[in-house]
């Protein structure tokens, strides 16, 4: 196979970001390994308020409705809500990319959720600015602009997009199971917030999914690598 002509390379791919993220990191992540491999993208930015969760949904409905099927993808609580999507419109999705996945089913005290609902308690309690500054404490430089940057952008929805995320059931493994289309998915071995486990047992459970991983530590000098491990994960699910 060659990676400047692969199969599928006239689908386009729509990519959400994680719980309280944005399309600015999202992009920084998938930009450059998509047009690697000929493929156009989507990276909607979130829409603040209690509708963010279906303002994501409704952005892959709006790419699907030129007729062609879409790649659907994210990272972390995105890559929950494109195989939500995908569950929904087996014919209209052609395959996945799904990085970071936090938990499957119930978030219960999945590690992400879990820190969700911490942070969404200190928003609340210290206010979205105080907040930030306590929450980015002792994290690298990188993690801590990011977070800032993304964080900022919520407002004083910051809160509620941290508990909707958290509250969000992701799909089951039985779900999972169900979609036999190609699937990249992607985890990091240095993560204890998305522990690489969840990224496991998701590859194992698809039926045509392939996994490869990075570390969270190369992403802060290298953006690019978890987005080169998601697509060329796909790209072996294509062609095994």
């Amino acid at each position: 196979m060659s990676v400047t002509q692969p199969p599928a390379a006239a689908h386009t791919a729509v990519l959400l970001p994680g719980t309280a993220s944005d399309d600015v990191f999202v992009r920084a992540v998938f930009e450059v390994p998509l047009a690697a491999v000929g493929m156009a993208a989507v990276m909607p930015a979130p829409v603040r308020g209690p509708g963010h969760v279906a303002a994501y949904l409704a952005a892959f409905d709006e790419a699907a409705e030129a007729g062609q099927p879409i790649i659907a993808g994210g990272i972390s609580l995105g890559a929950h809500l494109a195989v939500e999507w995908a569950l929904k419109n087996r014919d209209r999705c052609a395959g996945l990319l799904l990085a970071l996945p936090g938990w499957t089913g119930a978030p219960d005290g999945a590690p992400a959720a879990v820190a969700a609902r911490y942070s969404a308690a200190a928003v609340r309690e210290l206010g979205p600015t105080a907040a930030t500054e306590a929450a980015v404490a002792g994290l690298d430089p990188w993690l801590a602009a990011e977070l800032t940057r993304a964080w900022s952008g919520y407002g004083d929805d910051l809160a509620e997009a941290l508990d909707v995320a958290a509250d969000h059931v992701a799909p089951t493994l039985d779900d999972l199971a169900t979609l036999d289309i190609p699937c990249g998915v992607a985890g990091f071995t240095d993560d204890a917030v998305h522990p690489v486990e969840v990224a496991t047992a998701w590859a194992k459970a698809l039926p045509q999914a392939t996994l490869c991983t990075t570390r969270l530590q190369i992403v802060g000098a290298d953006p690019e690598a978890l987005g080169r491990a998601t697509v060329l994960a796909w790209l072996r699910a294509v062609t095994p």
